[in-house]
């Protein structure tokens, strides 16, 4: 039965058609990937088959009585009125806490968040996450999410894609994120050149199908062709625990992969980087580092000693506020350690893509401000130019003479990554760096990585880009160690799962975090706990309870600081972004801390 249907739809944003004569239809149950370029018409789409957009031309139909549940990405939200009130509506209290699907969206979506908080005192991200939580509490028939995993780590996306597969509901869902793709979806649809093509299965399977495609028509260009067929040898010599590829036809894939090489040369690769880096890279030693600086904030490296060597390709794993960030600014010597030292090799050149975005002259040109860094690059066998790198990351033709004041924060991305990589670095530093790009610039991105000789240290939310760039997998578990995954991801998400990874967030994958903590209750130990202590282990919690209050204070002083100063930055994106960077760092050492005065309080009785 079609829940939806589309008949000769059209639409068009000034002189630029996004939709032409779409004819298509959503049935009950369907859970469909929609991809394509940034710009291309992937959310024009949603928002004319939930209605939320009147098309300039055909007709759009809705059976009767469809609930639609529409995830946009502007943001919708009443700053006035409280998280509590946003996401739970009129619901009394023993209704919602007695209900188990309800605690495990709060757990795993919006745990960390004071339920009494008031929307415009909460971070982007953190509204972002209000406004899922609110969708999936209630029922539909058609869910329909525009970029859902922003501002998710790889647990919570593992999370929303099990809870979006138990759903009955029909999905329609816009996201850049490939393996949430792969996890959720049945058919993909990819808008290209205002039309709508229709794939059987998630992302693998539409890679294969495009493939093939493009191969019995012939009229895909060569270059396109071959980074499509590398992306299928990767996908079929991926990581033995990526279970969840489709089960396309076996004898098509292999004959279209049989004259393939792998995706990097290791083993050339390693010599290139040796030559280029020596011995040393970077060796810690004894080193100790809290997220704060010294002795404040969350423990994330306790005596740690750890070699990062030539042609290493390691990502780097943990919830948010796990201390991440943190490692790759030790490594790149913007803070140091509290104790212990950081050896780094003579010969290390070094490109930090942070979180934040670096300045560029906004007067000058997209193309120039590139040349001035190198006019051309060596990248594995073949020499590049600039404007052919610009045009590899989604600049092409006049897009490289727009001036960089006018480019959006996801061009500014990629012209940021273009700058450091034509420094021609050694060792790269990477915090976040697929966020705002499309999955074609991802493609071009992973294929660029692949012939760059080099250390690289990857940070990223995007589990398909991890596991495709890297070779092996690290994680901070909360224990002040890095710990060395073999399975990769999935290994590190059994371990959360399993409970064996310690961590300042309170949930694990499925289970409640601290929404939900705060809704059961707690065994009375208060007296048996006291009289068990001696004076002095009591003058002591008592102590350790006045000096947590402090760092309580100073930090609830910092938080509301930066959410004024957010409030006068709100039509500066860039300062946002580096705002809402050190709000996230705060909320994640108050979360902590308050752990801590709560196990204090709990022995004393209080």
């Amino acid at each position: 039965m079609n829940l939806v249907n589309l008949e000769s739809v059209s639409h068009a944003y000034g002189p630029k058609p996004l939709l032409s004569d779409v004819s298509l239809g959503v049935e009950a149950g369907e859970r469909i990937g929609v991809v394509g370029r940034n710009g291309g018409g992937k959310t024009t789409l949603l928002s004319v088959i939930a209605g939320a957009v009147r098309p300039d031309k055909g007709r759009v139909t809705h059976n009767r009585g469809l609930r639609v549940g529409f995830l946009s990405q502007q943001d919708t939200l009443d700053a006035g009125a409280a998280v509590r009130e946003l996401v739970l509506g009129g619901r009394a209290e023993h209704e919602w806490a007695g209900d188990q699907g309800v605690r495990e969206i709060l757990a795993n979506l919006i745990g960390d968040l004071d339920l009494d908080a008031r929307a415009g005192d909460l971070s982007g991200g953190e509204r972002r996450r209000t406004a899922l939580a609110r969708l999936l509490i209630d029922d539909h028939d058609l869910i329909m999410l525009d970029e859902p995993t922003n501002h998710l780590d790889i647990e919570a996306i593992a999370w929303l894609a099990g809870h979006l597969a138990a759903r009955k509901s029909a999905l329609v869902a816009v996201t850049h994120d490939r393996w949430f793709l792969d996890a959720v979806s049945s058919r993909t649809w990819e808008v290209v050149d205002g039309r709508v093509e229709r794939y059987e299965g998630g992302y693998a399977a539409y890679v294969l199908a495009k493939a093939e495609r493009a191969r019995i028509a012939q009229a895909a260009e060569e270059r396109r062709q071959n980074l499509m067929r590398k992306e299928i040898a990767w996908l079929r010599r991926g990581p033995p625990a990526r279970t969840s590829k489709p089960k396309f036809r076996i004898e098509a894939a292999q004959a279209l992969i049989a004259n393939e090489p792998p995706a990097r040369e290791t083993v050339e690769l390693m010599k290139f980087a040796a030559a280029r880096l020596g011995k040393t890279v970077y060796d810690l030693e004894d080193v100790t580092l809290h997220a704060g600086g010294p002795d404040s904030g969350p423990l994330v490296l306790d005596d740690l000693t750890w070699q990062f060597g030539p042609g290493d390709r390691i990502g780097l794993i943990g919830v948010n506020g796990s201390g991440k960030s943190s490692v790759l600014r030790l490594l790149a010597g913007t803070v140091v350690p509290d104790s212990g030292r950081v050896i780094k090799g003579k010969t290390v050149r070094l490109a930090h893509l942070s979180q934040e975005l670096a300045e560029v002259d906004p007067a000058r040109r997209v193309l120039e401000s590139v040349e001035e860094v190198r006019k051309y690059l060596q990248v594995g066998k073949r020499e590049w130019t600039a404007s052919q790198l610009l045009e590899r990351l989604g600049f092409k033709g006049e897009a490289q003479w727009k001036v960089v004041g006018d480019l959006s924060g996801g061009e500014r991305r990629r012209l940021q990554l273009l700058r450091l990589l034509m420094d021609d670095p050694n060792v790269l530093l990477l915090d976040e760096p697929t966020n705002d790009l499309d999955i074609e610039t991802l493609n071009e991105l992973e294929d660029l990585l692949d012939a760059w000789p080099g250390t690289l240290v990857l940070v990223s939310h995007d589990r398909y880009f991890l596991e495709r760039v890297t070779d092996r997998c690290v994680a901070l578990l909360g224990d002040g160690k890095l710990s060395f995954l073999p399975g990769g991801v999935d290994e590190y998400l059994e371990r959360r799962a399993a409970g064996t990874a310690l961590t300042a967030r309170v949930g694990t994958v499925g289970q409640p975090s601290a929404a939900a903590v705060a809704i059961t209750s707690v065994p009375d130990q208060g007296k048996d706990a006291l009289s068990a202590l001696s004076a002095k282990e009591e003058r002591e919690l008592r102590k350790e309870l006045n000096r947590l209050e402090r760092q309580l204070d100073k930090l609830s002083d910092q938080e509301s600081r930066l959410h004024a100063a957010m409030a006068d930055a709100a039509s500066d994106y860039e300062k946002l972004g580096s705002l809402d960077a050190q709000l996230r760092e705060i909320t994640a050492q108050k979360d902590t801390i308050e752990a801590e005065w709560l196990e204090a309080a709990d022995r004393l009785g209080d």
